[in-house]
């Protein structure tokens, strides 16, 4: 059993006890139902005493939580189409098609890229990043189609992270955002989470990262601009985080874009679509490059 603890601060003063502990519990992947239920059996105690969810915190309250020892999760092998661009015996480079999950997780064990990924390659992935994320080197978000490239060993896993490390890895992104964008431009500020938010990011100088993103308007619109942007850093959302401060955010983006975004999009309109690295075995670079999908067309056609 793991035990945490947390001083309540006057800005906490008013809130759920529920709602208290999934923002600080964020870090740790346990969603608000989840708090819930560790509260009903009794795993969190204010002042030494047990307190329902509704629970209003005060300023100075200390607030112990006790987390049940992680259940390492079998991951299935799922017959699951895939879009593969390039294969050999070291990587695998899939086009991911938007609404999918990447990886596992508890709550979303099946459906996965992952899942998909074991199907076609059996044994045939690295194991760096533990069980739930055989192969995995770098992510999208669900909501984000395009290109990812897979490590077949732990060797290939280990040269692709060097790479995404010291910002060679290629990764070029098409999007649609808000507003007029006029020209091109590098946007260099820190990303790290929103302190009013812990499930968001934000720039910010507090416990953040470098984060660096290089843009280029593609076509304007009446009120929109397709741009493509390329990552020099890969920070969690960094693209739709960094957009969204320059006041052009991505559209359809229903976490950091306006209230009037597209929500016909069903999500941000944003496709990984180039990828270049070294390859692991031969040393070479290589490039690959996935045409625009067609919700991202459709929306173009639409504006």
């Amino acid at each position: 059993m793991n035990s945490l603890r947390f001083t309540a601060k006057i800005e906490d003063s008013g809130k759920r006890l529920d709602s208290f502990l999934g923002e600080r519990l964020s870090e740790h992947s346990r969603t608000r139902t989840y708090v819930q239920k560790l509260i009903e059996d009794g795993g969190v105690s204010v002042n030494g005493a047990a307190k329902p969810k509704s629970y209003k915190i005060k300023s100075g309250d200390d607030i112990e939580v006790s987390l049940p020892e992680a259940r390492e999760y079998e991951v299935t092998a799922q017959d699951i189409p895939l879009d593969i661009v390039y294969e050999d015996g070291s990587v695998i480079v899939v086009n991911k098609p938007r609404g999918v999950v990447v990886h596992p997780a508890p709550g979303n064990l099946d459906g996965t890229l992952v899942n998909a990924l074991l199907f076609h390659c059996g044994d045939s992935l690295s194991g760096i990043n533990g069980v739930m994320r055989p192969g995995i080197v770098h992510r999208i978000d669900k909501d984000t189609s395009g290109l990812l490239v897979v490590a077949k060993n732990d060797a290939a896993h280990a040269s692709l992270a060097r790479q995404i490390e010291d910002h060679s890895m290629m990764r070029e992104y098409q999007t649609v955002v808000h507003g007029k964008v006029y020209e091109s431009g590098t946007i260099d500020k820190p990303i790290g989470r929103d302190p009013k938010n812990r499930k968001k990011y934000c720039v910010t100088a507090v416990n953040s990262k470098p984060a660096v993103t290089h843009y280029e308007a593609v076509r304007e619109y009446e009120r929109f601009t397709h741009i493509k942007c390329r990552l020099e850093t890969g920070r969690t959302h960094q693209i739709r985080v960094h957009m969204a401060y320059m006041r052009h955010p991505v559209a359809g983006d229903l976490v950091y874009g306006p209230k009037n975004t597209p929500k016909d999009l069903n999500g941000q309109c944003l496709h990984a679509g180039l990828l270049g690295f070294v390859h692991p075995e031969t040393d070479k670079y290589m490039e690959f490059e996935a045409g625009l999908p067609e919700y991202f067309e459709q929306f173009l056609e639409k504006i």
